[in-house]
């Protein structure tokens, strides 16, 4: 959809007119295949510039391309909910975690835990150094919050 001007053209409007900005944080999910990097960086770019975010979705399902973290400019890193969810039983997964929290510091990302559904979980997050947390534990997702 972002390569698409008239839907560009339309989001670009929309953030201006109603001042979303820094309201506004993009995800791009991490498991679809990223192709057309000058245009999706032309895209990030230019909301860039608006004020609004961007997050890689996901990472840590499919690929994990470290790639898509060095040539698009995100802020943030959300850390898929099939590596979280199993942090207390999972030696393995805390490992892959570990790094992905080492890369994202030096990049100066943001990391979000995905799936945070028990305390012990909850715990082990913030021991590794993930910054922020979503999931059930934390609350449910609520209808017609506006």
């Amino acid at each position: 959809d972002i390569l698409d001007d008239d839907t560009v053209s339309f989001i670009k409007e929309q953030i201006e007119t109603h001042s979303v900005a820094q309201q506004i944080i993009f995800e791009i999910l991490e498991s679809v295949g990223i192709e057309n990097y000058p245009e999706i960086l032309s895209f990030i770019e230019e909301m860039k510039a608006l004020g609004c975010r961007f997050s890689i979705d996901d990472f840590g399902s499919g690929y994990s391309n470290f790639e898509h973290l060095l040539q698009l400019k995100i802020d943030y890193i959300k850390i898929d909910g099939s590596l979280i969810r199993n942090l207390h039983t999972d030696s393995n997964a805390i490992s892959i975690i570990q790094a992905i929290v080492y890369f994202a510091k030096k990049r100066n990302l943001t990391c979000i835990a995905e799936f945070v559904h028990n305390a012990e979980v909850y715990e082990i997050v913030k021991e590794l150094g993930i910054q922020r947390s979503q999931g059930f534990y934390l609350g449910e997702p609520l209808p017609d919050t506006l």
